[in-house]
């Protein structure tokens, strides 16, 4: 694939290119001319010698980025102390710019110093690898540089979305709905918040925070911390978010809880750290009988939808209000793509979010204004991250996502059984999704549990692997204290490019970056 890309962006150099290669040479090697200097009979801007530059551009990209960052004998990153890599960069913005030729190696430089996330050896967030056909949507979508709210200026895009969300929302089990894409998970949770309280009281959005009483929300105690984001950016308080066990034993006394009034649970199917799966059907008998918005956050567990095998852990979506998935997670579509799904039909959407701009949203448009999304949406300007999901899933088909989804969880049971046959590898529990959670108990404190001070020691170790396997640039993955527990490391194993070559590395280096602890 990549000496394919390769091969195409020479094509397309020697197509575009109408210079000679010695005027292309000496074009590049040119400056942009002074400010105040240009003709006024002449556009401000040369496309042909941008167009070259964008095509020369493209190849260091394809070769740094795609060809290096995915090759395993390449480092992960290459670490450099903030004060070195703002000297290497020379980061000051100049009167005067900068020729071709300089700005090449700019795009190298960057390329050089930022973390391979596309690199088979990281493991250390919720995203990793890269789907070419996505990343093909997502150059499109910055070329044709359009704002997905409204049919005269997007067409294809809000078309295409609609398409997109209804097939997730298919997945979830509803027929019909509602949606739209936002930048990120937390914004999606927020949406759902949002619209929550709106259809709780809706004169919220007329009167404000003077029409309401005290609100309380509900959460698992392992929910992500956009809960208590929401809550602070929408004047409900974080001290009226409460945290309580997800295990079906919702027993309270809901319509009056310490003095406020319940709207809102929000349920998590995958969890950041653990990738865990609260019971959806108990949360939901308990939403129906006291009126709540049910919303499940499944920003990372989202896509187990897409398999038959695995799609089990999310048993009882279908009966939710509205549902978080980023597929830029574990569907590789890259960032950002996020979207917030609700069963509702009665447009509570934008009920709730518009605010009518008649430069924006005329309604005596020449065509169906239906088609305008962009009352929707809390912003006004919305990227188009429909177009590198439809365009992945058009390549691979949904066989090809449930395989994706399929391989990860393969792959997680390997890495699992590997640790158990190690001295020194302790798993914090049986995992529940694709995250590995795990201690690393180097030789000097094996055996050594019962001494005061063997949680301090402990909680030191990860923190030194991670900064030795980072400086050396051989992979990377995360590590965190949670609850009681001291330090441990989270590894995410979703990347397509993995094999059990790379498990038994990652195994292997730990070891040898740990041992002398």
């Amino acid at each position: 694939m990549i000496f394919q890309l390769r091969y195409r962006l020479l094509e397309v150099q020697k197509s575009c290119c109408i210079y000679p290669d010695s005027a292309c040479t000496e074009r590049k090697r040119r400056p942009s001319p002074l400010y105040g200097q240009q003709d006024m009979n002449e556009p401000l801007l040369d496309n042909s010698e941008g167009q070259l530059f964008l095509t020369e551009a493209f190849k260091v990209i394809i070769e740094e980025v795609l060809c290096k960052g995915t090759d395993v004998k390449e480092k992960v990153c290459e670490w450099r102390e903030p004060e070195e890599l703002a000297a290497l960069l020379d980061l000051e913005l100049r009167e005067n710019g900068e020729p071709q030729h300089q700005l090449l190696q700019r795009i190298r430089d960057v390329a050089k110093y930022s973390v391979k996330t596309n690199h088979p050896r990281f493991f250390n967030q919720l995203f990793a690898g890269v789907d070419y056909h996505a990343l093909t949507g997502r150059f499109l979508t910055e070329a044709l540089n359009t704002s997905q709210y409204t049919y005269e200026v997007a067409p294809v895009f809000v078309l295409m979305e609609d398409e997109v969300l209804s097939k997730l929302r298919s997945l979830v089990g509803w027929a019909e709905g509602d949606g739209i894409f936002c930048p990120g998970g937390t914004m999606s949770n927020m949406y759902a918040m949002n619209v929550a309280r709106y259809r709780a009281f809706p004169e919220v959005k007329l009167k404000g925070m003077w029409s309401l009483p005290r609100l309380a929300v509900f959460t698992s105690q392992q929910s992500h911390y956009s809960v208590m984001k929401a809550a602070a950016f929408q004047g409900i308080g974080t001290e009226n978010v409460f945290k309580v066990k997800m295990q079906g034993h919702l027993s309270l006394p809901l319509f009056t809880y310490q003095g406020a009034v319940p709207f809102f649970v929000h349920a998590t199917s995958g969890t950041t750290v653990q990738g865990a799966f609260d019971p959806l059907e108990p949360i939901a008998d308990i939403c129906d009988r006291q009126g709540l918005w049910m919303h499940v956050d499944a920003a990372w567990g989202g896509s187990v939808l897409f398999s038959k095998e695995h799609k089990h852990l999310m048993r009882g979506v279908e009966r939710a209000d509205s549902v978080t998935w980023n597929p830029h997670k574990m569907m590789l579509t890259g960032l950002q793509c996020s979207a917030i799904l609700l069963k509702d039909t009665t447009h509570l959407l934008k009920h709730c979010h518009s605010a009518d701009a008649k430069y924006l949203f005329q309604q005596d448009k020449f065509y169906d204004t239906s088609l305008d999304t962009g009352d929707k949406s809390i912003q006004c300007g919305r990227k188009v991250d429909c177009l590198k999901l439809w365009l992945m899933w058009k390549a691979v088909g949904s066989k090809g996502l449930e395989e994706r989804v399929d391989r990860a969880f393969t792959h997680t049971r390997y890495l699992v059984e590997e640790m158990k046959r190690r001295e020194g590898f302790e798993l914090i529990g049986k995992p529940l999704f694709v995250n590995v959670c795990f201690w690393f108990i180097p030789p000097s404190l094996r055996g050594k549990e019962n001494s005061p001070d063997y949680n301090d020691r402990l909680s030191k170790v990860a923190p030194v692997i991670k900064e030795r396997m980072m400086k050396q640039g051989t992979m990377m993955l995360g590590y965190q204290p949670q609850g009681g527990r001291v330090n441990f490391f989270r590894m995410i194993v979703i990347s397509p490019q993995l094999s059990h070559q790379d498990m038994t590395f990652c195994l292997n280096e730990i070891e040898r970056l740990g041992n002398d602890l």
